[in-house]
């Protein structure tokens, strides 16, 4: 038996989420159903990283899992590559030691939030960023405001109501803005996010950015560990994990 750490790449448009759930179309169900596949039947489970909702999409998702085949790592990759589906992705396998796993050992996350500000988007970009109908806000606003969620906080404001999750305490490290070409990109870094919490800051810094949030107010809102202070959560189409740090 061995264990193997996998990077994957998938398009969240047609899943209701990476984590399994009776009768709906998951990452994880796929990968498990190939995996069932190659050992005869038998199931292996996957860990990931962590999960991802509806819509949401993922170029940098960690997972692992024990396999006792002895097929070299480029061809294992290739052989579930061939009977994922095409909107999943292997992007990489490697063995690595028993004591690694892909939830419990990371040490940070990068996501990316992507707005879509062209006056007319194109429609093979609807579901992959958030339209926004031609407006185009002011990112040094954002920026100024993102200032007052740098840093180590109990982020309640910006986690959704409906988490079982006790400790709200997080770090985030990096949280700027860039254009490329007509699209807004949003990147946050952090040792961990609490549900939502990235379309959450995402959806309260736009409102900065179109001017219905003082830049002033965001401080007051992580503050505050109030939810209801905060903005809507962004949709989900927008928001992409792109890496996993170990």
């Amino acid at each position: 038996m061995r264990r193997l750490k996998a990077i994957i790449s998938y398009d969240g448009t047609q899943f209701s989420g990476y984590q399994v759930q009776p009768g709906e179309r998951t990452v994880q169900a796929e990968i498990e159903r190939v995996l069932a596949i190659m050992h005869k039947g038998e199931k292996i489970k996957v860990t990931a990283s962590g999960r991802t909702d509806a819509r949401v999409h993922a170029t940098g998702q960690t997972l692992h899992f024990d396999s006792p085949l002895a097929i070299p790592v480029d061809k294992y990759m290739k052989a579930l590559n061939v009977q994922l589906p095409r909107d999943i992705r292997v992007m990489s396998i490697e063995e690595v030691a028993d004591d690694f796993h892909a939830r419990y050992s990371v040490t940070g996350k990068r996501y990316r939030y992507i707005w879509s500000c062209e006056s007319v988007q194109s429609p093979f970009r609807r579901q992959y960023t958030v339209e926004t109908n031609g407006v185009k806000p002011n990112v040094e606003a954002m920026q100024e405001a993102a200032k007052a969620i740098i840093g180590t906080h109990d982020f309640s404001c910006f986690c959704a109501a409906n988490t079982s999750v006790k400790d709200k305490v997080r770090t985030v490290t990096t949280l700027q803005f860039e254009w490329c070409g007509e699209e807004l990109h949003m990147v946050i870094e952090g040792n961990g996010f609490l549900y939502n919490m990235v379309r959450i800051i995402a959806g309260t810094l736009w409102e900065v950015g179109i001017g219905r949030r003082d830049i002033e107010n965001v401080e007051l809102v992580v503050k505050s560990m109030n939810r209801d202070k905060a903005g809507k959560t962004a949709p989900p189409q927008g928001l992409y994990l792109e890496k996993v740090f170990y």
